[in-house]
């Protein structure tokens, strides 16, 4: 304040304030000083909110009334695919990616988190919820909101996840309510949903494909297509979910559990179940991700398949497996231009033990490094893999061939 003072000092002698009392200037210089700090005040809230997004399961922590954020993203990506001969002609393609508004912050204690995203091809919600902090550990939320299970925020370092993500058990994301109680040493998350992201088996959408989050939209008959539409529409229903984790030191610990029903138009036709074990260890710079995970869906008219539905296309994948998952990351803080840090990782991931008798497994590795620079996060990505989503195969896919994907994402944040 003491140039706020030397300000303020001229502007009072070249007016009338050569008469005006000490006492009561420095009044006003003790007023101004209020105002400041309640301005730097709001601002700093502001900063908090920004910095929670990032936090363990979406907990966003705002003060009352520091007003709504607006933020986003606009990503381009280049691909090389070798199992695609056009491409591989062409040189690889470079496309426009997402481009996506992001709205976190509270207005009178009342806390909202949203994201909605545009894709060439469809738009799509990525979740939106309300939340209240009943008080330093405890907090609500209901809408769409992250289900809690498995390594968070991600259960992978990479930009195409980890193989769990494409059966609905990493980054998912459903409707119903969820309770968060955080601690230095405990996380416990108990949730309830009512229905996938789109409304379930009813919800009033035009393509139940286009959704960010894998979910199951039917059982395949014996006769259908991996990539077809199925004739036996299904839906998750009234689900069951818990997570729990305890921080010991640098390592975090945890299990997670959940349980559902699976829902035709007109009744329940079956249930399913999936548990994870998971670990998430921090040494100095260094990151290690395990997680086994182990999930069944079961019938009254057992189907070894299953159609799952995401970024506007049909799918299919086991009604059974067990999926493993052992991640390692290395973050180089580096001073090169506007890049400031270097996270290079490989990420292992294995699924196996499917139903319909598949003699080989699903597997991914990615190695990989992730560009921080400013707004900018641009993933680099060399990706091997058979029978994974993305990468020239399905899960539900029995070929020996390995595929290999060249990715470079470039995202812009604000």
């Amino acid at each position: 304040m003491k140039n706020l003072t030397i300000f303020l000092l001229p502007l009072c002698f070249s007016q009338v304030c050569f008469s005006t009392e000490k006492e009561e200037l420095s009044n006003k210089v003790k007023q101004l000083e209020i105002e400041i700090q309640q301005l730097k005040k709001a601002v700093n809230a502001a900063a908090n909110i920004t910095a929670e997004k990032k936090t363990a399961g979406n907990k966003v922590v705002a003060e009352d009334d520091a007003g709504i954020i607006l933020g986003g993203a606009v990503r381009f990506q280049y691909v090389y695919e070798d199992y695609n001969d056009a491409n591989t002609n062409r040189g690889g393609d470079l496309d426009f990616d997402l481009f996506r508004l992001d709205l976190n912050g509270a207005i009178g204690g009342v806390i909202l988190s949203a994201q909605y995203r545009w894709f060439q091809y469809m738009n799509v919600i990525h979740h939106a919820w309300l939340g209240y902090d009943f008080d330093n550990e405890w907090q609500g939320q209901i809408g769409i909101t992250r289900v809690p299970f498995g390594n968070l925020n991600y259960n992978s370092h990479n930009y195409f996840f980890s193989s769990n993500y494409y059966v609905g058990l990493e980054d998912d994301y459903d409707a119903g309510i969820k309770f968060i109680r955080k601690t230095a040493t405990h996380d416990l998350r108990l949730a309830f949903f009512f229905t996938d992201e789109m409304g379930g088996i009813d919800g009033y959408v035009d393509n139940r494909t286009d959704r960010y989050s894998y979910d199951i939209v039917g059982v395949r008959a014996s006769d259908e297509g991996i990539y077809q539409q199925p004739s036996l529409a299904a839906a998750e229903h009234n689900t069951l979910s818990l997570r729990y984790a305890y921080q010991l030191a640098n390592v975090e610990l945890g299990f997670s559990w959940l349980s559902g029903d699976i829902r035709d138009a007109t009744s329940s036709i079956g249930d399913r179940t999936a548990f994870a074990l998971h670990t998430d260890a921090q040494f100095n710079r260094w990151n290690i991700k395990l997680q086994y995970t182990d999930y069944e869906y079961n019938f009254d008219s057992y189907s070894p398949l299953l159609a799952v539905g995401a970024y506007s296309f049909y799918d299919s994948i086991p009604s059974e497996a067990k999926l493993y998952s052992v991640n390692i990351a290395y973050l180089k803080p580096v001073e090169f231009g506007p890049i400031s840090s270097l996270n290079f990782y490989n990420n292992y991931n294995l699924m196996t033990d499917k139903s319909a008798d598949f003699d080989n497994d699903t597997i991914m590795n990615v190695l990989g490094v992730a560009i921080s620079a400013g707004g900018l996060y641009t993933y680099v990505d060399l990706v091997r893999a058979k029978n994974q989503p993305f990468i020239g195969g399905t899960m539900a896919g029995d070929s020996k061939v390995w595929q290999t994907r060249f990715n470079i994402n470039v995202g812009y944040y604000f």
